[in-house]
């Protein structure tokens, strides 16, 4: 297993086509923007080498008997779907931010479920393949970026009838060594973080859009991709002097939209070509697993919670009956939370690939309730912290030979509270809830791994709705089914 140094050192030997704000970036792994999202990964990596974590962060591989980042593994038990579940809490709450690798991990293990099944269908040999794949990544140590999104266009439109085809990721040519693909991923959350990207299909696909079922894993500096950065508010706070105003010092996000054009993909990185049917099965067993992933907004949460409960204490309201009714709110809400990415691992199942996969209409429904519990969270923050968070003063001004004098008179609050550390927690308060933690906590929440309403169409699909009216019919004496399953 590589330490942070070394995965480090592994980005810097990627020749990555980057642009941002415009321009070129040569050196991504130093650009101040960019960098706090590498320090997140690179703890992923640091935390796998303690002792004290080795439960939580590493694993047995099934293939080579070693152990391995547990980023890296294939769930083999209920256990192993729990432990993930809590060390994404973990390491939430030690980034205060999306540390990345959740998505590759989603991947991998969606991937050694559907390649077995397809294989049992058609006698393919996608199985072999990832196998092969999956001893590379866990050999090497390495982060996948998990490429499903696409840019979609006009979504009234299935992707045939796109009057650009590039607008989903499809293949447009074969050669007896590989495939040739074209499109883009959108929202690449830590795509130029990664050293592999994994491609799946977006949607359910029908024959006309046999094209466009494709998945295969190609190294990220492979020619023909272009990552475009993302903006995120308050972005280019990370360019200016001092550290207060970015709130979070240490660590951060990224997204990229990742431009494919007419890039080459070995056979043996091809894990599925035009095997329709099998595209939304493929969506939803990751979708599965990514929404049981939001056990990082727990650990966000938990920063929040601690930034909330600190600025009340900074701001001398803590002892407050309704500001105490706010802390045990949001502490409830992020609990809440945790019991749902607990409950879908605790009742996951085992697949004919042997590869465990957690309970899907669990996993949906604490997904849903991520879109909805962190806001009500950053709501109470926001409340308990007050106006200052958004009217603030910069670092500039509270380190000017100035001005700096009636920030220290007039920004202070709770005696004995150092103004600075003050304004500490309020940026760090408004980065979780504004700024640019705020994508990997509030818009991400809502619409990582299928918006809302997504969720909710799982939901009806899985519920057991005609299990629960014979329930109901048997209770209060009913003997005939008439109506059942009528809406």
């Amino acid at each position: 297993m590589m330490n942070g140094r070394q995965y480090e050192q592994s980005l810097r030997e990627l020749k990555l086509e980057v642009y941002m704000f415009g321009r070129k970036i040569d050196n991504v792994v130093d650009d101040p923007i960019i960098r706090p999202s590498m320090n997140a990964v690179a703890a992923t990596y640091e935390l796998a080498q303690r002792l004290e974590l080795a439960d939580l962060m590493t694993a047995v591989s099934h293939l080579s008997g070693k152990r391995i980042n547990r980023f890296c593994h294939i769930h083999q038990s209920r256990d192993d779907l729990v432990q993930k579940s809590k060390m994404g809490r973990m390491l939430g709450g030690h980034t205060g931010c999306c540390f990345q690798r959740c998505v590759g991990m989603d991947a991998l293990n969606a991937l050694s479920i559907v390649t077995y099944d397809i294989d049992a269908k058609y006698h393919t040999s996608y199985n072999e393949r990832f196998l092969k794949f999956l001893a590379h990544v866990q050999e090497n140590d390495l982060t996948c970026d998990g490429a499903m999104t696409d840019p979609k266009g006009d979504r009234s439109l299935s992707p045939h009838q796109q009057p650009d085809p590039d607008l989903y990721l499809h293949a447009v040519e074969e050669k007896p060594d590989g495939l040739v693909v074209s499109g883009a991923k959108a929202h690449q959350t830590g795509a130029v973080n990664s050293h592999e990207i994994i491609v799946m299909p977006t949607i359910a696909l029908r024959e006309e859009d046999r094209d466009y079922a494709v998945s295969f894993a190609v190294p990220s500096d492979t020619q023909g991709i272009t990552y475009i950065i993302g903006r995120q508010s308050c972005d280019t706070r990370k360019l200016e002097a001092g550290s207060v105003d970015v709130g979070n010092r240490l660590f951060g996000g990224h997204e990229a939209l990742v431009i494919f054009d007419r890039v080459f993909v070995p056979w043996e990185r091809v894990f599925m070509c035009r095997e329709v049917e099998f595209a939304g099965f493929l969506v939803e067993k990751f979708a599965s697993y990514h929404r049981q992933s939001y056990a990082c907004k727990v650990g966000v949460g938990d920063v929040l919670i601690g930034a909330a409960q600190t600025i009340a204490e900074y701001n001398g309201t803590a002892k407050a009956s309704h500001v105490k009714d706010k802390i045990i709110e949001m502490n409830h809400l992020n609990e809440t939370l945790y019991c749902g990415c607990i409950a879908c691992a605790s009742e996951g199942h085992k697949e004919p690939s042997g590869t465990y996969c957690v309970d899907p209409l669990l996993a949906n429904v604490h997904k849903q309730n991520v879109t909805r519990f962190p806001y009500e969270i950053a709501r109470l923050a926001q409340d308990i912290a007050g106006g200052l968070m958004v009217t603030l003063p910069s670092d500039a001004d509270l380190r000017s030979p100035e001005v700096g004098k009636w920030i220290e008179k007039y920004c202070r609050g709770a005696e004995g509270i150092p103004v600075e550390d003050r304004m500490r927690i309020l940026r760090l308060i408004e980065n979780l809830s504004l700024g640019t933690a705020a994508v990997g906590y509030l818009t991400e929440s809502m619409h990582g791994a299928g918006s809302p309403q997504a969720q909710r169409i799982m939901i009806s699909r899985l519920v057991d709705l005609k299990g629960k009216q014979r329930k109901a019919r048997r209770l209060c004496g009913i003997t005939s089914d008439h109506g059942s399953g009528k809406a």
